[in-house]
């Protein structure tokens, strides 16, 4: 059986070192490793004349860039500087990923430098099951438990005066992620979080095929929810089109989209669907996920017995 690598990252004061030790209990990994401790290792390595951006923080390394004048803003300078200091940290990172996948021990690692598109994950998805996730909040709730951290871990004055620098890291490890499909999950709350990392690394999912009119959206949505699956996309066959129309289920919305109709209040969105849904002759598709095969099995089973599903043969081309 392949090992878990799960790595959790994020800008500091996101809340990611209590969802990973949270992860690292429920599925029994006795392995939990932030990258500030490895980072630590190799400031003792790498002196701060050759590499001074990784002695100091992720948020004010780019105070030590030499040529700052060259970024077009300041945002773009804030975003080099931290790229810089994770730099020197990922391949010792990768090193220790590596020697647990060779153990063949599970491990979870948590941290600011793990950033999308810098640490090379594909060299390992071969031999482990590999599962990465960029945690974000909303500004308040971010400046809340960054103050929180700061308080407690003693330094913070230090902290505060670079919360701006912490949302600037924020949105840029989002958008990494989303260039490479990396899910971004807003911690809102530790306990919808654990759930949505829970559900993608145990999930199991299936296309299936269904015929309503937008009246039993809410049955649909209701049955799903039961068994605590969802919803990953929908896709509209229209006969004039070669191809499906396609939309992703945003998973920030997901307990909106257990009534979609809630979501279409307004009478012309509601006009605007109900055409959609004739134009494809009330046919779509969705891939629906759950967290095990019984529960998906229950849903397939009760959307059948509602009369909601079809043969995909019969879907008109």
């Amino acid at each position: 059986m392949k090992p878990y690598v799960i790595l959790i990252g994020s800008a500091s004061g996101i809340g990611k070192s209590t969802i990973a030790s949270e992860i690292s209990n429920k599925l029994n990994i006795k392995y939990l490793i932030e990258t500030d401790f490895i980072r630590a290792i190799v400031r003792g390595i790498i002196g701060s004349d050759y590499a001074p951006a990784l002695h100091k923080s992720s948020y004010d390394a780019y105070t030590t860039l030499r040529d700052s004048h060259n970024y077009e803003s300041e945002e773009k300078l804030i975003e080099a500087g931290f790229e810089e200091h994770a730099s020197f940290v990922i391949p010792a990172i990768e090193k220790v990923i590596n020697r647990s996948v060779k153990d063949k021990e599970s491990i979870v690692i948590e941290g600011v430098h793990l950033v999308p598109g810098l640490i090379n994950i594909k060299q390992f998805e071969n031999d482990a099951n590999v599962y990465f996730f960029i945690l974000t909040a909303d500004k308040e709730a971010h400046q809340e438990r960054f103050i929180s951290r700061a308080i407690a871990i003693k330094r913070g004055g230090a902290q505060l005066d670079y919360f701006r620098e912490n949302r600037i890291i924020n949105d840029h490890l989002i958008r990494k992620a989303n260039a490479l499909s990396i899910p971004v999950i807003n911690n809102s709350s530790k306990e919808k979080t654990l759930k949505k990392i829970l559900q993608k690394i145990n999930e199991i999912s299936e296309e299936v095929f269904v015929k309503h009119g937008i009246d039993e959206i809410d049955l649909e949505r209701e049955i799903i929810n039961k068994h605590g699956g969802r919803i990953i996309d929908i896709s509209y066959y229209i006969p004039e089109f070669k191809k499906p129309l396609t939309s992703i289920i945003d998973e920030d919305d997901d307990e909106d989209s257990h009534d979609l109709i809630k979501n279409i209040d307004h009478s012309k969105q509601k006009e605007s669907l109900a055409k959609l849904y004739e134009l494809s002759n009330n046919v779509h598709s969705h891939h629906i996920s759950a967290s095990d095969k019984e529960s998906l099995a229950n849903i397939i089973c009760e959307l059948d017995e509602n009369n909601l599903l079809i043969d995909k043969n019969l879907i008109i081309k």
